[in-house]
């Protein structure tokens, strides 16, 4: 009887399914062409959207990862209908490394000011604060540490995704039993490399600026766009006459707990601790950060994110039945992923140069240098923005279909299948 309800569950994807994967990674793949040809001449505007791009998408697959590494640590029964998913987001580690080797070669060839300040010799040479991060900052070795932490997400993404799909061919419990081995050494690996490149990526578009928070940060930004993608992506299958047993409404129920947890909740105490901190100990070189972000159009944006990422979803989310009604929770999840998107962006666009920190004598004449425009801390929305966005959003979308055309939509072997198919919530 149970196995009858698995075979029958339309476990691989559709015809249909199945072409929109290459459309969609073909579509991203031309908005990304389009986005290097209206950043030309615009250079440092375009290298800024490409960043915000790949974050968002990478973001999300790193998510991803970290959900299953935590499901086979625990041993979890109830995420087997959806750990497929997840699987197939992850997965798109193992390419979109490709995406970063233009950033690598940007900052080895000298031109990394037009991301990074710190890519700037003179300003890195004639500040004493700058000059003691000199040798981490230095394009080598920052290098070295992108691509050590891009091959250690490829390998991990790509290891468990054939060790899933390998048990549905032979049914083999080994590969259970494998993967749970080596969750908490890639646990332990996934952290100090998600930390380490946040840090190296984000974090240092503001180079004397520090936060032993910010990683934290990052990570529960990547939990509220990893929960909402994949409730949305299950929606979208069982929509299209997939798992439609396999995923039930105790599924949807705890995916929306998750995000309700760690993408709203935790994700507004770390923002919050944050910020309180930072305004408690009042240091320049920590404030500066925080001063950019509630200047200019930047206010706005951040009040967005208070109302958008945490009140309205917190209010929302707070009771079950939203979480249990599929009518809601997609376009709940969906406008998560769009504050997701705000969220990256409002993390990567907003950088005061720090000649003009350092220029202003008080709070008042550095907002009046930025009110004049004679200070530039970087808002303005143009067009490169979007079609960067939108070009590594797609890849992403187009990726995850094209891994899951080749294997089932469920781990239809795994022994602890029979868990999820009756689970439910208390």
């Amino acid at each position: 009887m149970k196995v009858a309800d698995i075979n029958t569950d339309h476990l691989r994807l559709s015809t249909g399914a199945t072409k929109a994967g290459p459309i969609l990674a073909g579509i991203g793949a031309a908005l990304l062409g389009i986005s290097a040809a209206l950043g030309s001449g615009e250079w440092t505007t375009f290298w800024k959207s490409y960043l915000f791009g790949w974050m968002v998408a990478v973001g999300i697959a790193l998510g991803a990862m970290f959900f299953i590494l935590l499901q086979h640590m625990t041993r979890s029964g109830w995420s087997i209908s959806v750990r497929r998913l997840a699987e197939g987001i992850a997965k798109n580690l193992k390419w979109m490394w490709i995406l970063f080797v233009p950033i690598i070669v940007l900052v080895l060839k000298g031109n990394g000011d037009l991301l990074y300040q710190w890519g700037n010799v003179e300003l890195m040479q004639n500040d004493h604060l700058l000059q003691k991060k000199a040798t981490y900052l230095s394009p080598t070795f920052w290098s070295a540490r992108a691509i050590f932490y891009l091959l250690v997400w490829a390998a991990m993404a790509s290891l468990y995704f054939r060790w899933s799909t390998a048990q549905d061919s032979d049914g083999d419990v080994k590969w259970t039993h494998k993967m749970q081995k080596w969750a908490p050494l890639c646990m332990i690996l996934y952290a100090f490399t998600q930390s380490y490149a946040a840090i190296d990526w984000m974090m240092t578009l503001q180079p004397k600026w520090f936060s032993t928070m910010f990683p934290v940060y990052f990570w529960a930004s990547t939990m509220a766009g990893f929960f909402a993608a994949i409730i949305l992506l299950a929606r979208y299958l069982q929509k299209t006459g997939h798992v439609q047993k396999s995923i039930t409404t105790e599924h949807y129920h705890d995916l929306g707990k998750w995000l309700f947890g760690l993408g709203v909740v935790f994700w507004a105490y770390i923002a919050f601790s944050q910020y309180m901190l930072i305004w408690y100990a009042n240091l320049p070189v920590e404030t500066a950060w925080y001063i950019t972000r509630q200047m200019g159009g930047w206010a706005s944006i951040s009040l967005l994110l208070l109302f958008g990422h945490f009140l309205f979803p917190f209010l929302l989310l707070i009771t079950r039945w939203t979480k249990r009604w599929r009518a809601t929770l997609p376009v709940i999840a969906a406008w998560m992923v769009l504050m997701f998107f705000v969220d990256i962006y409002w993390l990567v666009f907003p950088v005061i140069p720090e000649a003009a920190i350092a220029e202003a004598t008080s709070y008042n004449e550095l907002a009046g240098l930025i009110a004049s425009g004679e200070v530039s801390v970087g808002y303005g929305f143009t067009l490169v923005n979007f079609t960067c966005l939108f070009g590594m959003f797609a890849l992403l979308c187009g990726g995850t279909l094209i891994n899951l055309r080749s294997c089932n939509l469920v781990a239809s072997a795994d022994p602890r299948l029979d868990e999820a198919l009756h689970f439910e919530n208390a």
